[in-house]
């Protein structure tokens, strides 16, 4: 039986391994496992609502082992630490628990087909003070730990004295992409609820300010410029301090300096500038390490395979060079077509038949400004070029994003539980997490 082994449990690795299973695994066909360092999945364009504490994370994580167990797939609990080629087996890592006691020892497995879908992680580009006085707002756990100082930094400016004209609490977003921009609304959003619960002196345009800087001309410098526009419209109206063409060269546990000279004063700092992958992966392979850019990223074939034709690699952590010389963006779209295409490619390729290479169809994007607007551009085949929404609409179709990701984890009943289940919630459960 051939043994599939998927190493990285996000959006795409996740929705490979579900699919996998229910056509492979259930009819024992192949043995599919998926590896991950973490117990639990949370899908990636929520972290910003996590971060500002605007969503549930325990009725939102799906679980590795029920999902699993439920998909005919299994778990391994475990961080890729090392790839011997020639053996086709598979180091991991020892894993604790916070005290520092082991849960698992370090182990091995073996594989015939290997799929690295580890993500990417936020790029601060080596500047100064970034990695000590910033959090990258990249995984579940680097979210959890901003929303935990977020909410004692509230907690220490009820009793600090307000000084004349100026904010007793500023956070500060390092990059204007969708992520950065979406932080901030959330953030905002989160300082009027706040209000409600106690904290009756953090207002969000007296008490609380949210500054936002950007190195390009634009905010979502890599998205539409009506785009931007509008998002920009809607900050502004927020309140919310942005600065463009302004390129972070120190960061200070209370400050933000730029090329410019100017200096920015921060309370919390978040860095959501730029992404590249694992360092890791540079090496991995030992004395064969595997081909990467200088991203780190894997490079990959049409068909999604490295130089090691038993070796496919997809998302963020993959470079894949499409017929016309682009490049595939490392966006969750990207990802997820990837992992439609190898369910069906992977059987094909393993026969040895000819398969044609992917090819990414951009649909357009979509960026949230929390409950006050959302903005995107839709692509495909019924518009010419981009059409544009905003609004109640575009935060229609920003829902429907994440119903299609359970749709692909869960499929139509369990997805319909889900969402009755949080029409309920809603009625009873505060709107914004204080723990």
């Amino acid at each position: 039986m051939q043994r599939i082994v998927i190493v990285g449990g996000g959006a795409g690795g996740l929705a490979l391994a579900t699919q996998l299973g229910k056509h492979l695994g259930k009819q024992g066909l192949a043995e599919i496992t998926l590896v991950d360092a973490a117990r639990t999945h949370v899908w990636k364009p929520l972290l910003h609502q996590l971060a500002a504490g605007s969503f549930d994370t325990h009725a939102e994580e799906i679980e590795y082992l029920a999902q699993a167990r439920w998909n005919h797939f299994k778990f391994r609990l475990g961080r890729l630490e090392g790839l011997d080629r020639a053996s086709k087996t598979l180091q991991l890592a020892a894993s604790h628990d916070e005290a520092g006691r082991e849960i698992t020892p370090a182990q091995e497995l073996g594989y015939d087909t290997l799929v690295i879908a580890v993500g990417s992680q936020t790029n601060d580009f080596g500047t100064l003070g970034a990695a000590e006085h910033t959090i990258k707002l990249d995984s579940p756990q680097a979210a959890k730990r901003f929303n935990d100082r977020l909410i004692n930094a509230c907690i220490r400016a009820q009793t600090v004295p307000r000084s004349a004209g100026s904010g007793r609490l500023t956070v500060a977003i390092v990059g204007g992409g969708a992520t950065g921009v979406e932080l901030a609304a959330e953030l905002h959003a989160s300082a009027r609820m706040l209000a409600n619960y106690g904290f009756d002196h953090i207002h969000p345009e007296k008490d609380l300010q949210i500054v936002l800087v950007e190195a390009a001309p634009r905010l979502l410098a890599q998205l539409p410029e009506r785009l931007s526009e509008s998002a920009l419209r809607e900050l502004r109206k927020l309140a919310i301090e942005v600065h463009t063409n302004e390129k972070v060269v120190e960061v200070t546990e209370s400050s933000l300096k730029m090329a410019s000279g100017k200096v920015i004063s921060s309370s919390l700092t978040v860095w959501a500038a730029g992404v590249k992958a694992g360092d890791f992966l540079k090496t991995l392979g030992g004395a064969q390490p595997l081909e990467t850019n200088r991203l780190n990223q894997l490079i990959v074939n049409g068909n999604l395979q490295t130089a090691d034709a038993s070796i496919y690699a997809f998302g963020d952590c993959a470079a894949c060079q499409q017929p016309d010389g682009t490049w595939v963006p490392p966006r969750a779209q990207a990802a997820y077509q990837q992992a439609m295409y190898l369910v069906k490619a992977l059987p094909r390729l393993q026969r040895g038949e000819k398969v044609a290479p992917f090819v990414f169809r951009d649909q357009g994007s979509l960026v949230s400004l929390s409950e006050y607007s959302s903005v995107g551009s839709l692509m495909g085949s019924l518009t010419k070029g981009s059409f544009f929404v905003e609004g109640q609409l575009a935060k229609l179709m920003y829902w429907a994003l994440h119903k299609q990701h359970q749709l692909a984890l869960g499929g139509w009943k369990k997805t319909a539980l889900i969402t009755l289940s949080e029409m309920i919630d809603r009625t009873y459960r505060p709107r914004i997490k204080l723990h």
